[in-house]
């Protein structure tokens, strides 16, 4: 994959929780495409992901969403995890943050339980997406028109929307991640 060369993309996650598969191999997918991944989170330090319930490996945090904004990054992905969109859409910051990606038309891809975040930044009124299935009536009654796929791709709005349902769709979701940010990135 190529594409992101000079690209700077924000992975935004909690101090805890982030299924660590979803950081990870979106986070390889960026570098292999020459871009550049930055761990964005609430706190400094590190995080703690999670392989589903069990806890994963810490990875230290580039920014804290506190003292960074959409403007600093060129894209945004959001790992899912049951706990981690929780804990962010719990905080302001966090989700003025990632409201800023979408009021830009700056690229998103979200992944599994993520799009609790982009609910709670209420960023999915009019757009189609796909998550874990639990999240189907949630996205539903914040506007978004919900479906079941490996991965979709939503222009219908202002930025470009890439999201998938769970680990075993992070192939055809980071394959979608990189065209659709390196796309995005050409028209700019």
């Amino acid at each position: 994959m190529a594409g992101l060369t000079g690209q700077t993309i924000a992975f935004l996650v909690a101090p805890k929780g982030a299924e660590q598969v979803e950081l990870t191999s979106p986070w390889e997918a960026v570098e292999k495409a020459g871009g550049t991944p930055r761990l964005v989170s609430t706190k400094q330090g590190h995080v703690r992901a999670f392989h589903h319930l069990d806890p994963g490996d810490t990875f230290p945090v580039d920014a804290v969403v506190a003292d960074v904004s959409a403007d600093d990054y060129d894209g945004l992905v959001l790992p899912g995890g049951v706990a981690n969109p929780d804990f962010l859409r719990m905080d302001p910051r966090a989700v003025e943050f990632v409201r800023g990606f979408f009021s830009r038309a700056k690229p998103v891809a979200v992944i599994c339980h993520g799009p609790w975040t982009l609910v709670e930044a209420d960023v999915v009124r009019g757009r189609t997406l796909t998550s874990w299935p639990s999240l189907r009536t949630d996205l539903s009654n914040a506007g978004a028109h919900w479906v079941d796929a490996r991965v979709k791709v939503c222009t219908n709005g202002p930025n470009t929307l890439v999201s998938s349902r769970k680990p075993d769709d992070l192939e055809a979701f980071d394959e979608a991640l990189v065209k659709e940010f390196a796309a995005m990135a050409a028209r700019t």
